[in-house]
């Protein structure tokens, strides 16, 4: 199964923290945060990348390049730089044209650990997302669904704090959702989701593991604290 990984953003948020390097490769001690990543993207047992670029990509290739030599050897991995940034829609459906894909794969955002949830998600028929139940959603907005997993509603972001779902950032879709792509930069979540959403066909995947997203520097500063520790609380 491939897995599209998003990692062409700029990292605004992050750049007080990180102001070097992408999200992707926000050191972590001495470890960028995607070695973290692709050790346990392994573990669950991928072997087939691409990852999508834009934001200085060459910093992520020359880290791809040298992975390649020693924990990616062996895997196929390849990466596409976005022409101009295409948001996350954009960024898939650029990437479903030009390796012409014609099947199911995943995809997920390079700067969102989970721990754990790609063979729950592929036993799902697609398109399917992952989704993960905090205690405090309002840095991220809801995912409602019914008793059989069909998403029925996303709710926008809030000032109120309150616990739910959200959307884990990873999701398992067909290249068939994107033949209709104009060639501009849209939302996965806000366009392309909403629409399956009136169809009632996108289904959520509820898991239980750790869940991080390292977009601003106090989730960041978590996450290397989590690690420090040796991953023996909560993230």
């Amino acid at each position: 199964m491939k897995l599209l990984v998003l990692a062409g953003g700029f990292g605004t948020r992050l750049k007080s923290a990180v102001p070097d390097v992408p999200k992707a490769l926000a050191p972590i001690g001495k470890v960028p945060f995607l070695e973290f990543q692709l050790e346990n993207w392994l573990k669950q047992g991928l072997r087939e990348f691409t990852f999508l670029l834009h934001h200085q990509a060459d910093q992520t290739i020359n880290f791809l390049q040298a992975q390649m030599k020693d924990k990616l050897k062996g895997c196929q991995v390849d990466w596409l730089i976005e022409p101009k940034p295409l948001n996350t829609g954009g960024a898939i459906a650029h990437a479903v044209k030009e390796l012409s894909l014609n099947n199911d794969f995943l995809t997920t955002n390079a700067d969102t650990w989970l721990g754990g949830g790609l063979r729950d998600l592929m036993q799902a028929a697609s398109p399917a997302m992952a989704v993960v139940n905090l205690a405090d959603v309002s840095r991220y907005g809801q995912v409602h669904f019914d008793q059989i997993n069909c998403v029925t509603e996303f709710a926008e972001k809030t000032n109120q704090i309150s616990a739910g779902w959200i959307n884990a950032g990873l999701c398992y879709l067909s290249a068939d959702l994107f033949n209709d792509w104009n060639g501009e930069p849209f939302s996965l979540e806000r366009h392309l989701f909403t629409k399956l959403v009136k169809k009632r066909i996108l289904t959520a995947v509820p898991l239980q593991t750790e869940f991080i997203d390292i977009g601003i520097p106090a989730d960041y500063y978590r996450f290397c604290s989590w690690v420090e520790g040796g991953r023996q609380f909560p993230l």
